[in-house]
């Protein structure tokens, strides 16, 4: 089964704009093309745009998948340079993860301070801080 690229732009919630900028970019050196020109996309090229999307939205440049792209079509012998990419990306979308987990942990403070403000209908922190001790209490 194949499908034309405003299919795959609809499945990966992306722009047939995007997908065309990737091809001209040299990111889809796998899609096929009929005699005319027009894009046919298998399954298989839909699972590997899932992964180029995936490296995209995670802050790799175009200039490094494509790089990977390269690496994906020498085969076997680029496998510990992919295995590379992947580790640090890796790395850095943990410590990414661990940014947002100490924001959110301002958020939650945040949102529960408010919520005590506003039903005492004050800010002041240590009109706050005595009712907070009190309902604890």
């Amino acid at each position: 089964m194949t499908y034309s690229i405003s299919e795959v732009a609809k499945k990966l919630d992306l722009t047939v704009y995007t997908l065309r900028y990737y091809d001209k970019e040299g990111l889809m050196p796998f899609v096929e093309r009929t005699t005319s020109g027009t894009r046919l996309f298998k399954d298989s090229d839909i699972d590997f745009l899932k992964i180029i999307q995936c490296l995209k939205l995670t802050g790799v440049s175009i200039k490094d998948i494509k790089d990977f792209v390269e690496w994906c079509s020498e085969g076997d012998s680029t496998l510990k340079q992919r295995y590379d990419m992947f580790t640090e990306r890796k790395a850095i979308v943990e410590g990414q993860m661990e940014e947002l987990r100490r924001t959110m942990e301002v958020f939650e403070h945040k949102c529960s301070y408010y919520e005590t403000a506003l039903e005492v209908g004050t800010e002041e922190i240590h009109k706050i801080k005595s009712i907070e001790n009190a309902l604890t209490n």
